[in-house]
């Protein structure tokens, strides 16, 4: 008799791979948080790793969801997002210069966060229910598209537009997958193209505005709206290969790198664990990532594939906007390091996405396999 024999089915069937370097990036995290606190697990290490253990145990129990439950709630879900998004704009708590949580007591929810799960959800559902022959119809196109925009619309009202930008990217990218015509793609892409100069001088708000212009020229005010940037390349550069080693960083410990626990987390990593820290980290989020494209490609349904992908591209979209942010290779919008900036919200989205992930992946599997 094998060691699988022994293991009750619901255990040997979870993809323990995954869950393991899920538990190894959590463990991480922690370190990078009691460093950027000064050696210390409050006020930030304590609260994330509890965090961390309950929505992990979440995630392994949404893996025993089947996965038609989530077709069923897909748009009541968004539904209910869309509300709080408006609730949000009527009665939200301000933090940091915006408006983008709900106070309900024992926590702070941040809808548009899990709005990034349930846009992927809503709009897979939409064309599971559409014949293949009719997705490449305008039909098939305009609902979709006002399913991402009306939620886009609301966080960039908050304002958020780095989170804005991954709704309507992870809603994009299920619909690409779905089979819509690439030239409406190619069209859509040259007509944003055109409209950026126009966005950037009369829709987005002035401080928006100066992030792209230091994006574009970061020596142009090193100690005021590119004072970010610039402390965070240092950081980065300074840890050199190995790192200056755990607790030695200066950045953060001197308050030089704002916000060094939450969008600017990766710097603080860098500092203290070097290039091979940071090539560690890369390496095991996107083995996540394949493991769940590979999900994607294996699932049974028309509604799982969408899912699967249009999840996997979600948790893409974090990791790779979030680097690029953090070493100067894009604007500063805002987007969270999955599982190493702290915060609840995105914690929380991070995690239903790997048991909704975990969920299809257990529907594929035909034998028990340790």
């Amino acid at each position: 008799m094998s060691a699988r024999d022994y293991v009750p089915k619901p255990i040997s069937q979870l993809p323990w791979l995954i869950i393991l370097l899920t538990l190894a990036i959590g463990g991480f995290d922690l370190l990078v948080l009691y460093s950027a606190s000064g050696g210390s697990i409050r006020p930030w290490a304590l609260s994330q790793g509890i965090r961390f253990f309950v929505f992990l145990l979440g995630a392994i129990v949404l893996s025993r969801v089947p996965v038609s439950a989530f077709g069923k709630a897909a748009l009541p879900a968004y539904g209910v997002l869309v509300v709080l998004l408006v609730l949000v704009e009527l009665i939200g708590a301000v933090r940091g210069g915006g408006q983008r949580w709900l106070d309900l007591g024992i926590i702070r929810l941040q809808p548009s966060e899990l709005m990034k799960l349930a846009i992927v959800l809503a709009v897979a559902k939409f064309y599971d229910g559409l014949p293949a022959g009719e997705t490449r119809r305008f039909s098939a196109i305009w609902p979709a598209a006002a399913l991402i925009l009306l939620p886009a619309a609301l966080v960039m009202k908050q304002p958020d537009l780095g989170t804005a930008l991954m709704i309507m990217a992870s809603g994009i990218t299920v619909m690409f997958l779905a089979g819509v015509p690439l030239r409406l793609f190619i069209g859509g892409g040259l007509a944003v193209g055109a409209a950026v100069p126009l966005a950037v001088n009369f829709v987005l708000h002035g401080y928006q505005r100066n992030r792209i212009l230091v994006f574009l020229d970061p020596e142009s005010d090193p100690l005021g709206i590119g004072y970010h940037i610039s402390q965070s390349k240092i950081a980065i550069g300074s840890g050199g290969i190995f790192g200056k080693g755990f607790l030695n960083g200066t950045q953060s410990h001197l308050d030089y790198l704002p916000e060094g626990h939450t969008d600017f987390a990766l710097a603080t990593m860098m500092e203290e664990w070097g290039l091979v820290g940071g090539v560690l980290l890369i390496a095991a989020f996107f083995t996540i990532i394949y493991w769940g494209m590979n999900v994607a490609q294996h699932a049974e349904s028309r509604f799982a594939r969408l899912t699967a992908a249009g999840l996997a591209t979600t948790l893409f979209f974090y990791v790779s906007i979030n680097m690029a942010m953090v070493m100067g290779l894009a604007p500063v919008v805002g987007v969270p390091l999955p599982l190493i900036s702290f915060g609840g919200s995105a914690q929380m989205t991070v995690m239903l996405c790997l048991g909704v992930l975990m969920s299809i992946d257990r529907q594929n599997r035909k034998t028990v396999r340790w």
